[in-house]
């Protein structure tokens, strides 16, 4: 792709852990960017999470590139909105703070990652939803991490998956677009 954005900007959407791009939840946010002119592409990590020989989570570093190479990529062409799923919503937080975005959308984001940096953000609109029963990241951690950035937070009765909120989750993500 060259030049600008034909719509209103570009969205990075980024699959969790041993997932897809093309996840449910990941492909219900693609469709809310189209209703809403922003372009889109989602990025395929599988190849890396493979890697069980770097880490239990796969090559996370080598995410972190994949995905800061891409969004260099698009934010040289206009507006850029990164969106991801747990792991993906822990190197879109990341990323955001070596490419410039207009906005962040989260999903199950992890605050802490073992021996890699906690979670952080560029100082930009940032919108999460969390299952209140999330298995693997407290609800209490993501609500403590928000706050002082003042994150738009929806806590909603789900697991880790948020699979009984794909639809609340892409009109959450859809309010972020238009909100921009």
């Amino acid at each position: 792709m060259s030049g600008t954005f034909a719509g209103r900007g570009h969205c990075i959407l980024s699959h969790g852990f041993e997932s897809g791009p093309d996840a449910t939840k990941v492909t219900a946010l693609a469709e809310a960017a189209d209703r809403l002119g922003w372009s889109h592409e989602r990025p395929d990590y599988t190849d890396l999470d493979a890697r069980r020989e770097v880490s239990e989570l796969g090559d996370v570093e080598a995410r972190l590139a994949r995905l800061r190479d891409v969004a260099a990529a698009a934010a040289a062409r206009g507006p850029l909105v990164l969106a991801g799923s747990s792991l993906g919503a822990y190197i879109s937080g990341r990323v955001s703070l070596q490419v410039p975005v207009r906005g962040l959308f989260l999903m199950a984001p992890p605050t802490t990652m073992g021996r890699l940096p906690d979670l952080d953000a560029a100082a930009v609109p940032v919108s999460i939803i969390h299952g209140w029963d999330d298995e693997l990241i407290p609800a209490q951690q993501v609500a403590d991490w928000a706050y002082p950035r003042r994150a738009r937070l929806l806590l909603v009765d789900d697991s880790h998956r948020l699979s009984d909120h794909v639809q609340a989750s892409a009109d959450a993500f859809a309010q972020l677009l238009a909100s921009l």
